[in-house]
């Protein structure tokens, strides 16, 4: 049988395993909400509780889409869709997608052809890897827990100055995605003000973003803020690209996504 990145069994492992996931957020919600009528909750509010808090996941389910749709390319749909859809994240998918393809000669965005044991070897990488962080949070996670509280129990004012520099860091780390091609202008190119330029118009929009809930009080826009940023970056990466002249705009704006999603997501 022929190795293909879309073949329909890889679709069923990885639907079995959504199912799975969403079977448990239907168990928990059931739970939920009985726990509301034990306490007291008239169910017409509990109605609209879970009514609004699904209407309210549609925004950030738009990222993962687009995270999805980005990494499809390379590894077809049913793992990304498996990845993002249970303890994933686009911006650990796409370095440990990144660093495996480099491992082999190839990059991610290449639209290299993956027989079975490279694809196997990109999915162990993404799956395995990840689990590390659930098997530390209950080792390491209540020891730092209680070291902050500490901290912030002898000074407010560094507590608060390291949680903002470890965030920071970690943004800083991201953002080696967006610079990484940056200094192609020195050697007269200019693909690499490509994401650049696209990083900076989705800034401006979530700024533009935040100005609107600050100036009309309107806290919905706050759920559909990053998607938004998003779909209005991956549209700028196509004028930008055409006014830049480089590579076609329809590979552009998909890497650029993907660099996108990397950061904000």
């Amino acid at each position: 049988m022929e190795f293909s990145i879309n073949h329909p069994l890889l679709f069923v492992l990885a639907g079995i395993i959504v199912l799975i996931v969403l079977a448990q957020s239907v168990f928990f919600l059931l739970l939920a909400w009985r726990r509301g009528v034990k306490m007291g909750m008239e169910k017409k509010k509990l109605r609209r509780i879970a009514v609004s808090a699904a209407v309210f996941t549609i925004a950030p389910a738009i990222a993962i889409i687009i995270s999805i749709a980005t990494l499809s390319k390379d590894l077809g749909l049913p793992l990304p869709w498996l990845r993002l859809s249970v303890v994933g994240s686009q911006s650990y998918e796409t370095i440990a997608a990144q660093n495996t393809l480099s491992a082999m000669g190839s990059k991610l965005g290449g639209g290299t052809v993956l027989n079975a044991s490279a694809f196997v070897t990109i999915a162990l990488v993404m799956t395995i890897s990840i689990m590390v962080g659930i098997w530390l949070v209950p080792v390491v996670a209540k020891k730092m827990q209680k070291g902050m509280i500490t901290m912030e129990k002898r000074d407010k004012k560094w507590s608060d100055i390291f949680n903002a520099s470890m965030f920071i860091g970690m943004i800083a780390a991201f953002l080696g995605f967006v610079f990484c091609d940056f200094g192609s202008i020195f050697k007269g190119e200019t693909y690499g003000l490509t994401p650049v330029l696209v990083m900076i118009v989705s800034a401006l929009t979530m700024v533009l973003a935040g100005l609107l809930v600050r100036l009309t009080k309107w806290r919905w826009i706050n759920d559909y803020a990053l998607p938004v940023s998003l779909v209005v970056g991956m549209a700028s990466a196509i004028p930008i690209t055409a006014w830049l002249g480089v590579e076609p705009a329809g590979e552009v704006a998909a890497e650029t996504a993907r660099l996108l999603t990397t950061v904000f997501c």
